[in-house]
């Protein structure tokens, strides 16, 4: 079985798959237990799946382990604690942006993305950000409010 190097929140890790082609987020989830990023649609259409790699957001469902060897994979489990919550993380508490929080993985690293590109975004700048991402419960409102606040932070 073919094994992979990652470099996962920090840490250098190797891992075995049994396919190149496997998407990260099963190798994140089954292999390393990461359940941060959840499985939403399996397109990349959703951004439930969303990490960041090599700080950009990207959609782990589609993206495969092979093409994620040898970059820097950042997992919501490695912005913060619940002790010292990432600045983002902290703007959803705050702003409670969470309903069934389903999407909130896929939203704050999208945010943090989109904040490193783009420290002081207007709001339709955060809309067009995470336009892609969907949430069910329809909590937007509150998901841009919290992000606009992470901005200030």
């Amino acid at each position: 079985m073919p094994n992979f190097k990652l470099r996962v929140n920090g840490r250098a890790v190797t891992v075995e798959s049994w396919d190149p082609a496997q998407p990260l987020l099963y190798v994140l989830r089954n292999s390393m237990g990461l359940h941060g990023p959840k499985f939403g649609c399996g397109l990349g259409q959703c951004g439930a799946c969303t990490v960041l790699i090599d700080g950009k957001a990207t959609r782990s469902c589609i993206t495969s382990v092979k093409q994620a060897e040898g970059h820097a994979i950042t997992t919501i489990e490695g912005l913060g604690s619940p002790e010292k919550p990432d600045p983002v993380q902290a703007a959803f508490i705050r702003e409670q942006a969470a309903q069934c929080g389903y999407c909130t993985n896929g939203m704050i690293m999208t945010a943090k993305s989109l904040l490193r590109q783009t420290p002081h975004p207007t709001a339709e700048q955060v809309k067009q950000g995470l336009g892609r991402n969907l949430c069910r419960c329809a909590t937007y409102t509150r998901i841009l409010a919290a992000v606009l606040r992470a901005a200030k932070a």
